[in-house]
């Protein structure tokens, strides 16, 4: 009776280590694919990475921050950063009531404000502006002078047509 009681006792063992090591090598099978899945899936993002980086590199190209040429007009104004200080004193012109006076048109819905400027280089800056529900885009050339004012001719402008959803 006692050796039948280990003879049972081994078989369980037996039959638990089988089903530990079944187990283990399932879940070591399933974490392998999942490893190798993130990795596959971390290559793409990389991948995915550089070409948003070349996408950005290549959108920086016309920017004053990037073009030494343009920057070397301002060396002698001494401003940590000539963009911004354009982008400023242009928004200002939002600040009066009423259209903004670079617009050339009157607001439909309320009045035309510029919304997002880039400068362009020394001499020239793209706008858009809009009144909330119509919008256009300008090309403004400007003049930063010695005593840090800034002269805005209004270039070319554009107003889109609205669309109907």
């Amino acid at each position: 009776m006692k050796s039948k009681i280990f003879l049972y006792l081994f078989v369980f063992a037996l039959l638990l280590a089988l089903f530990q090591f079944v187990t283990g090598n399932n879940m070591q099978e399933a974490l392998t694919t999942d490893v190798n899945q993130l990795q596959t899936e971390v290559e793409e993002l990389k991948d995915s990475l550089q070409t948003m980086h070349l996408k950005v590199l290549d959108m920086q190209y016309f920017t004053l921050e990037n073009n030494d040429d343009a920057l070397a007009y301002y060396d002698h104004l001494n401003l940590e950063n000539p963009s911004l200080y354009i982008q400023d004193k242009l928004l200002e012109t939002n600040e009066k009531s009423g259209d903004n006076p670079l617009i050339p048109y009157e607001g439909m819905e309320s009045d035309f404000k510029i919304n997002k400027i880039k400068v362009l280089n020394h001499k020239w800056i793209l706008a858009d502006f809009s009144d909330g529900k119509y919008w256009g885009d300008l090309i403004i050339r400007y003049e930063l002078k010695d005593d840090l004012s800034v002269d805005f001719t209004l270039a070319e402008h554009l107003l889109y047509a609205p669309q109907n959803y």
